[in-house]
């Protein structure tokens, strides 16, 4: 059993704040919220992400609702994309325990920096509705997306929400904003589907879990009633300096050794 001392408990339930905010807003909450796990003394990896998907999953329900209310995301997409998401995530999860903790990272660190160089290079990107296809093309599209994305939210987890919201934008043809509001619907399938492996095999830490879940539930409340009041753009500007900021300390990780 782990013995955590108040303040490393008060600065995991501040990083679940964070984080909360974070994902709700562009996603990619789980880059502020595993890191901070990963630094607990005698936890491993996959306590660490275990424990990271109970955090995460209650403050993706919170911000759902409060995207579902106020931007009401089209749920003839969400729903197939949130079932194979939930499926693909059960599937990575179970493949979790197989991957070296050092290379969690690097893995990482490579997929962001294709995502900064793709959102960059298109400024026009994402601010507004441009849908591609329809129908269940559409449909299929997004299921496939789904599936992808909850393998990998179900294997590593960090950044799901962002590579959600990219994709949503990217292939689909989604504006930001309601690109963030289908990504945290899925986002709660995909950490509930990692749950479903974890939880009967012991790996969350529930106390500490759950701490961090309410902090990381007022971060996703307000993160989503900012998205909502601001629009695209402001996504937009926050997705592009999250994704930043991560890029460079994920960067630093791997040239020093810490990852």
């Amino acid at each position: 059993m782990l013995e955590l001392d108040l303040t490393t408990v008060l600065l995991l339930v501040l990083a679940g704040l964070a984080a909360g905010w974070v994902d709700a807003v562009v996603g990619g909450g789980g880059l502020i919220q595993l890191p901070a796990l990963l630094l607990v003394p005698g936890i491993s990896p996959v306590q660490a992400l275990a424990t990271n998907k109970l955090g995460s999953i209650m403050g993706t329900s919170v911000s759902s609702i409060t995207y579902y209310r106020r931007v009401h995301p089209d749920l003839t997409t969400a729903g197939p994309m949130a079932v194979a998401a939930l499926v693909g995530a059960t599937g990575g999860a179970a493949l979790a325990t197989q991957i070296p903790a050092e290379l969690f990272t690097p893995i990482i660190l490579v997929v962001l920096i294709g995502v900064a160089v793709f959102t960059v290079a298109k400024p026009q990107l994402g601010q507004h509705d441009n849908l591609r296809w329809e129908g269940n093309r559409h449909r299929w599209t997004a299921a496939g997306i789904g599936a992808v994305i909850g393998a990998y939210d179900g294997l590593l987890g960090p950044g799901t929400g962002t590579f959600l919201v990219i994709s949503l934008v990217s292939i689909l043809g989604y504006a930001f904003l309601p690109a963030s509001a289908l990504a945290k619907i899925v986002n709660f399938a995909t950490n509930l589907g990692a749950l479903l492996f974890f939880v009967p095999h012991g790996a969350v830490i529930w106390g500490l879990g759950l701490a961090m879940g309410v902090a990381n539930l007022i971060g996703g409340y307000v993160g989503a009633r900012m998205a909502v009041a601001k629009g695209s753009g402001f996504v937009r500007v926050v997705f592009v300096v999250v994704v930043g900021a991560l890029i460079c300390k994920l960067g630093y990780d791997v040239v020093t050794g810490a990852a």
